[in-house]
């Protein structure tokens, strides 16, 4: 019997007219490890959020989820509170207490446990993901990484069957988020928990799994093995929008027409090009952008948030280039949101210089220095949206720059259709998913006509498609004369379309350099294809770049 088990399941959300889920029909076994994946908004969260019943939004559902035979719906709170665990993509929302400790203890004080059973199950779950070192800090201390890590920890203190996870490393930098993955396969492996997983990064976690559902509007559209998935994907020309997510490895397979098992993971990359197109070492020929105007000027800047804290910006230099996009890239908790903060004007620097268009900052009053000059997008989007609705959100905002309301109308419609949202206008923001909830406020900042557009973690919880049109309305606003500043923990999509990518460390930024050169140069905080080609091509940064050498190396081997 399988431990989890999905049959004609559709769901409605109250008030709307279009189905969230339509005939899933689905059999999870017991130490499965399971990926769903799919564009933002096929339903991936709805449907997870809907295998525990604390989590169940409103609305109509037909069909039934049972859980070792027994309906969802009808699990004693106990039960589905300890065997049914869940991880939110945003730790912030998750996290209930002020201590790291009692946050693990929380769970099972509300469950009556003694304090000594309290205490041994603690000290066990900090030695298994060993953050004992944490156990006295405060969790406002922690850095993202942490923070997911912690929740991880919180809910498997309650000893579940099934671990439920909704994008966990959408807001983690690669580091952190391989290590985040690498404890999933930790708890899959040595304890035997099922995992079910909603993921949009697939490079480290679709090998990982036995079974990958692959979502497409409402419904189930593939499942099957990893391995398989690729090659049914690769039969169907790589047409669907998913094959921009696949593995670097499956898609530079695919793109090289290779023949044989499916290369999965950067070392079976990494053995196919060697086996097939490894020759003298070969060079990928790239435009460097060059210098222009400068947009965005601090010399020796220093801020930190209150006079007996230690800086957050340690002497930082940074100049950004008229019409150019750069990339900040950096671990969790570096300052890189702060840095943005202080561009965007909302920070001071207690020291050093910032120049915009060469003026100083302060020379600026609020409507100058916002309307038409600087936007910026907050790593919450939520935080921008004030009405009910998404369209009356995005009509606000154009009536702040136009107040001719057919002109608002006409702006509000072009930038929907830029950015595929107008099917989304009548939902309330709130309801969206994350990637959803990530277009919709870069379409309030696109309303607001800026010269300059710092985006802080735009590609978050959005699929590879939709990073696909992001980065064809980056190109668009560069063509028009726009300046760019993305904060990203995204390397693959700023190797394939910054124009420079700096690295941010210890307050400062340690180094700048055009995208090939920056991420070639780099060992560990670079692209699996940088990976997966050395030694045998040089500067192979991105899956065109790699497919392109392969191509011009067959036959050497």
């Amino acid at each position: 019997m399988a431990l989890l088990e999905i049959k004609n399941l559709s769901f409605t959300y109250q008030g709307a007219s279009n189905k969230a889920l339509r005939d899933i029909n689905l059999e999870i076994n017991q130490g499965d490890f399971v990926l769903f994946c799919g564009e933002s908004g096929c339903g991936k969260t709805t449907l997870l959020k809907l295998l525990k019943k604390q989590l169940r939004p409103n609305g109509s559902l037909q069909g039934q989820i049972t859980y070792n035979g027994t309906n969802i719906e009808n699990l004693d709170e106990k039960q589905s509170v300890c065997e049914i665990g869940y991880v939110m993509q945003n730790p912030e929302n998750q996290t209930v207490t002020d201590k790291v400790w009692h946050e693990l203890a929380f769970g099972l004080e509300s469950l009556g446990e003694k304090t000594a059973v309290i205490r041994r199950k603690v000290a066990e779950i900090c030695g298994f993901f060993g953050i004992g070192s944490w156990y006295h800090k405060r969790t406002c201390e922690l850095s993202g990484g942490q923070k997911q890590l912690l929740s991880l920890a919180s809910v498997m203190v309650m000893n579940p069957s099934v671990l439920i996870l909704d994008e966990p490393t959408a807001q983690l930098d690669p580091i952190a988020a391989s290590e985040f993955l690498q404890s999933l396969r930790k708890i899959n492996q040595e304890l035997g928990v099922t995992i079910i997983i909603a993921e949009h990064r697939l490079e480290e976690v679709f090998p990982m799994a036995s079974k990958v559902v692959l979502m497409d509007k409402a419904q189930v559209f593939l499942c099957d093995t990893p391995r398989n998935i690729g090659q049914r994907l690769a039969n169907d020309d790589m047409s669907h929008k998913m094959s921009l997510a696949l593995p670097t490895a499956v898609r530079v397979f695919y793109k090289t027409q290779g023949t044989g098992q499916t290369p999965l993971t950067v070392n079976e990359g990494k053995q196919y090009i060697a086996s097939n197109f490894a020759g003298s070492n070969t060079t990928c020929s790239f435009e460097k952008a060059s210098r222009q105007e400068v947009a965005l000027q601090i010399s020796e800047g220093y801020f930190r948030y209150e006079r007996d804290l230690p800086d957050v910006l340690n002497g930082v230099d940074i100049e950004v280039y008229k019409n150019e996009f750069l990339c900040i890239l950096g671990a969790n908790g570096a300052g890189k949101t702060t840095l943005l903060r202080v561009l965007s004007g909302l920070k001071r620097l207690y020291k050093g210089k910032y120049r915009l268009w060469g003026k100083k900052i302060k020379d600026y009053n609020g409507n100058s220095l916002y309307r038409g000059n600087i936007a910026c997008l907050p790593q919450n989007p939520q935080n921008l949206f004030v009405k009910s609705t998404v369209y009356d959100d995005l009509m606000e905002t154009a009536k702040v720059v136009n107040a001719n309301v057919e002109q608002c109308k006409s702006m509000v419609e072009e930038v929907a259709q830029k950015l595929d949202i107008a099917h989304l206008y009548q939902s309330h923001p709130y309801d969206l998913s994350g990637g959803e909830q990530q277009k919709a406020a870069l379409a309030k900042i696109l309303l607001m006509k800026p010269s300059i557009i710092l985006l802080d973690e735009a590609t978050k919880g959005l699929d590879a498609y939709s990073k696909q049109t992001f980065a064809q309305v980056v190109d668009a606003l560069k063509k028009d004369g726009k300046t760019i500043v993305m904060v990203t923990h995204d390397v693959e999509f700023a190797a394939e379309h910054a124009d420079r990518c700096a690295m941010f460390f210890d307050g400062q930024i340690v180094s700048c350099d055009n995208r090939v050169d920056f991420f070639a140069t780099n060992r560990y905080y670079t692209t699996a294809t940088a990976r997966m080609t050395r030694p045998y091509f040089t500067n192979a940064v991105t899956v065109d770049m790699a497919v392109e050498l392969c191509n011009l190396n067959k036959g050497a081997k």
